[in-house]
């Protein structure tokens, strides 16, 4: 995708010297320092980083908004002429929704659980976009159609909670077009997505960008997809600037060493441990098959998995990786077959296994959002499953508390007594990771945990869970859609795919062809560093 010459007239939202601060600790401490923005219309423009670099701040103040704890000291946002930080409520929210669109990172924690997608997508066109309800709903479904999302006539009037997170992360970018905005703010809109439907995605987005003539801030950690994506690239560091240019250029010659760290990551990869010849399985799912009411999700699934080893699962959104996940802690029971732990059949219910059972297997989930107290501070977030399951008080309790902390690299003189509001995303699943292991389990499940974290805190999380795992011995489930995390991380591979194994085996024997078709498509849909590399793969699937 080559840089797009813009005229001056065409600027759209210019942003000048903004400063955004924080209340954290009693006092305001910077977050975003001086940053300039020019886009123009029917331009994409990058924002990469680190996480708590200010990408999102940043996305957010394109809005005229801040979070809670958050202002604006400094600075202009000007978005078509008018000055966003000088009006008024009614104005901005004339203009949220309408005119300016925002596709949040965690689209769990984004609906409102108690309505349907249909009347969710369809309110703020309906209200103040002067379109009937019909019109808005017949556009509702071909946008459900065009994003790929499963009977589009009728998914609308499915709850949140009934789509898989890939699903639901679709349903929102929908809305987020529904009026056909001037600037939509993509904060990680395909994070929670396999690499399969993310194709799909990106494309679409694109194409919608294209249509309408609009232009987007796509906030991402993920550079392959940003490479796709994005006219210009600007990278930000500590709440400032640390490089700006036009994509290919970027990517081609980056200039500054923090920008040139971020180009070199993804490089650890662990030695694959082969399989033990003479122990038993810590771990055993033995033809499991599932459902949700009526509707069957997994079907025949049995898996091994031995002490020191990790089996990552890989597949399509709603191909039954986290509901595999459900049934092996307890929280949904299987309609056939049993779990084996450490040579023990488990209660298929979670409220009918020992403490000692419920210690030894721990769940990192996919959204840390809605898997975090808002209420509790970090203290008691990571210090309860030390007092429920070890028994651990007073300065025995603050003590390891703090080694926790320091494990997953958060100063716990700055941290120990934030809220989850006060973290960023990828603070928040580290905080997630250190309560998992606080319960010092065998056995963790790690659901797409490094999915919300840039590449940069992704490594060190890998490192990190490697680490602990020579260490103390314990085994992971690593269920993930990025090939390159498991590429880096399995000893062994199940792939899985509406509600079956489809295949399995050795890291070494999955990854070397010939290849399964499907495992194929997955291995083939894995973002490249390479600006044409989504046209590429889009012509090669065209049919014939």
């Amino acid at each position: 995708m080559n840089a797009i010459q813009k005229k001056p007239a065409d600027v759209l939202l210019e942003i000048r010297d903004l400063h955004i601060e924080g209340f954290v600790d009693e006092r305001w401490k910077p977050i975003v320092r001086g940053i300039d923005l020019t886009l123009h219309r029917g331009e994409v423009l990058g924002l990469i980083g680190e996480s708590g670099a200010g990408k999102s701040t940043l996305g957010l103040a394109a809005m005229g908004y801040t979070k809670d704890g958050c202002r604006i000291s400094r600075g202009s946002v000007n978005f078509d002429g008018m000055d966003l930080l000088s009006c008024s409520e009614d104005q901005l929210r004339q203009l949220r929704g309408l005119r300016i669109a925002y596709v949040a990172q965690s689209a769990a924690a984004s609906f409102n659980p108690a309505h349907r997608l249909i009347d969710q997508h369809i309110e703020t066109a309906v209200r103040n976009g002067g379109i009937k309800r019909s019109q808005a709903k017949a556009e509702a479904i071909e946008l459900y159609r065009i994003l790929g999302l499963p009977d589009p006539e009728n998914i609308g009037r499915r709850y949140p909670h009934q789509l898989s997170g890939g699903q639901l992360q679709r349903a929102m970018t929908a809305m987020a077009l529904a009026c056909h905005p001037d600037l939509i703010i993509f904060d990680e809109p395909t994070t929670a997505l396999d690499v399969t439907t993310q194709i799909e995605v990106l494309a679409a987005i694109r194409d919608a960008v294209t249509c309408f003539n609009t232009a987007a801030l796509y906030i991402t950690h993920d550079l392959a997809v940003v490479a796709q994506m994005a006219d210009r690239i600007m990278v930000l560091r500590y709440g400032q600037l640390a490089e700006e240019a036009p994509t290919r250029r970027m990517l081609a010659a980056p200039e500054n060493p923090y920008t040139l760290s971020l180009w070199a990551v993804r490089c650890f990869k662990s030695a694959p441990r082969p399989r033990p010849t003479t122990e038993a399985p810590l771990l055993s799912l033995e033809n499991i098959s599932a459902s949700y009411g009526k509707q069957p999700v997994l079907s025949d699934v049995s898996l091994q998995l031995f002490k020191g080893q990790t089996l990552a699962v890989i597949g399509e959104s709603g191909s039954g990786k986290s509901t595999t996940a459900r049934v092996i802690t307890g929280l949904l029971s299987p309609d056939e077959g049993q779990v084996v732990f450490n040579g023990e059949v488990l209660p298929k219910d979670f409220r009918k296994r020992s403490k000692a059972q419920l210690r030894q297997i721990q769940m990192i989930y996919q959204h840390p959002d809605t898997a975090l107290n808002p209420r509790q501070r970090i203290s008691e977030i990571i210090g309860r499953p030390l007092q429920f399951y070890l028994g651990l008080k007073g300065q025995a309790l603050q003590q390891r508390i703090t080694e926790l902390l320091n494990m997953i690299e958060l100063d716990p003189t700055e941290f120990m007594h934030r809220l989850p509001g006060e973290l960023s995303g990828g603070q928040k699943q580290r905080l997630c990771i250190a309560r998992a292991l606080a319960a010092e389990p065998e056995f963790i499940i790690c659901d797409e945990v490094t999915s919300a974290l840039d590449q940069l805190v992704a490594e060190g999380i890998l490192k990190l869970l490697k680490q602990v795992q020579e260490q103390l011995g314990v085994s992971y489930l690593f269920i993930t859609h990025d090939v390159a995390t498991v590429r880096a991380i399995s000893d062994e591979v199940v792939i899985m795919q509406n509600g079956k194994v489809v295949d399995s085996g050795p890291r070494q024997t999955i990854f070397n062809p010939p290849f399964k078709p499907y495992t194929d498509l997955l291995f083939s849909s894995e973002p490249q560093m390479d600006p044409d590399w989504l046209d590429s793969l889009l012509r090669q699937r065209q049919p014939a």
